[in-house]
């Protein structure tokens, strides 16, 4: 199930290195000014066999006219909207401020739950002057230092028990073990045209699932010989609050959707090509060892010659590599053109996905491409690769076994994903490639 988090607050509270602890991870910039976020990030948490999104959001400066302060406000307005639940940061070296007063407002207009931070209580006056925080009326309030980390695993502890408990319902198990496709992209490529292309005019054999995404629908898809559970995002509501942050807006969403899914149907507007938001839902669905296919939509409205779509997919490969191993699919879904292809290639994606390669077969294959090309030494220590075979895990995950796995360069892994790939059909599915010592 989804479960999003947002970190909010004024600036230099301390939420990206919050967010660093949750996630166990140095992603987001910290410094000891203010304004260092402005972009948002994302990161996941896990915690005690649970694991959640975060998002961590620039600092809040309610009636600013200043142009990275407005465009930082409506996004956090826009985490407040979608998170599932909010964890408000303040500073107890400063105190109660109005910028804090201003947030408080704003959080207490929403019916999500909202977790008061205290942070950089790293000592006993700090304790004291901390119970100020108090007066701002917040059921449950946390004491931590996020530098040191101390407080922070009551607060994942208290994150995890308001996560809804791992129960499906009824309407759930029915499609428990069906393939799920999410149709992710950015606001106006098609996706809403997709979803009707592929179910509207056939409602009465398709049944609605609640989903666990607000304003969201699960469609289970039974024709054709077919059967499998749409998820759609194509619902991304244009509210007036939104605005040019509607990017922001639909990546939230995306988050939700690939949580759920097995495969991404990663919709591109034919006439602008890959963009910089395309690249980024598809390096979360890569991160999430999500199936993924590229859907080229509106292709009838490109002028064509004889090797368009040719010269269109060399494009599309060197902007999504290094993960270029997806299939292609040259779409209208106006003109339902190929969009059962679409479906098909997906299912082949699925399949690539639950794949499972014996200990022999991998062995022979992939040592006699060791053999030929060897890891490079390092510092005259030679990497010798004894043994490979492929973890029980649910998504392709290879672990070979050698004496200095330190040593193996990144190129070397990429090599070995790439003779993976070459040998066995893993189109459209992220590998990843472990050393660990004999």
């Amino acid at each position: 199930m989804s479960f999003t988090v947002a970190i909010v607050g004024r600036p230099n509270v301390g939420k990206s290195t919050m967010f660093n602890r949750l996630i166990g991870a140095r992603e987001a910039i910290v410094d000891d000014f203010s304004g260092v976020t402005r972009d948002r990030k994302y990161g996941e948490s896990f915690w005690n066999g649970r694991d959640f999104n975060v998002i961590d959001t620039g600092g809040f400066v309610p009636h600013s006219d200043d142009i990275f302060e407005k465009a930082i406000r409506e996004q956090v307005q826009i985490a407040i909207d979608e998170a599932s639940l909010i964890v408000f940061m303040v500073d107890v070296s400063t105190g109660i401020t109005d910028l804090d007063q201003d947030m408080t407002t704003l959080l207490r207009r929403t019916e999500k739950p909202v977790l008061l931070v205290v942070n950089k209580v790293d000592n006993g006056q700090r304790q004291l002057d901390a119970m100020e925080f108090y007066s701002l009326g917040f059921e449950e309030t946390f004491f931590v230092s996020s530098m040191t980390g101390t407080g922070s695993g009551e607060i994942l502890d208290r994150i995890i028990e308001f996560m809804p408990p791992e129960v499906e319902s009824d309407e759930y198990k029915v499609t428990v073990n069906l393939p799920k496709l999410a149709i992710v992209g950015q606001p106006n490529v098609g996706k809403s045209s997709l979803l009707n292309a592929l179910v509207g005019e056939t409602r009465n054999i398709v049944t609605n699932i609640a989903g666990t995404t607000r304003d969201s629908i699960n469609t289970h898809y039974k024709l054709f010989g077919k059967e499998f559970v749409l998820i759609d995002t194509a619902g991304i509501r244009k509210k007036a609050k939104v605005n040019e942050n509607l990017e922001f807006y639909s990546v939230m969403r995306a988050i939700n959707a690939i949580d759920e899914a097995d495969i991404c149907l990663l919709m591109l507007d034919a006439r602008a090509g890959v963009e910089g938001q395309d690249l980024s839902i598809l390096s979360l669905a890569e991160r999430k060892r999500k199936g993924v296919v590229v859907l080229v939509n509106k292709w009838d409205l490109v002028e064509k010659e004889t090797n368009t779509a040719r010269d269109f997919t060399e494009e599309i490969r060197k902007k999504l590599a290094p993960f270029s191993d997806v299939p292609i699919i040259f779409i209208s879904a106006l003109d339902k053109t190929r969009i059962f292809k679409a479906v098909e290639t997906a299912l082949d994606v699925y399949e690539n996905r639950q794949r499972r390669i014996t200990t022999s077969e991998l062995n022979e294959v992939m040592l006699e491409a060791i053999e030929k090309y060897p890891p490079p030494s390092h510092k005259s220590v030679y990497v010798k690769i004894k043994y490979v075979t492929q973890l029980p895990t649910a998504t392709p995950q290879f672990a070979f076994f050698c004496n200095h796995p330190k040593y193996v360069k990144e190129a070397y892994r990429n090599y070995l994903e790439n003779q993976l790939r070459k040998h066995f059909n893993f189109t459209g599915v992220p590998i990843n490639v472990y050393f660990r010592e004999k």
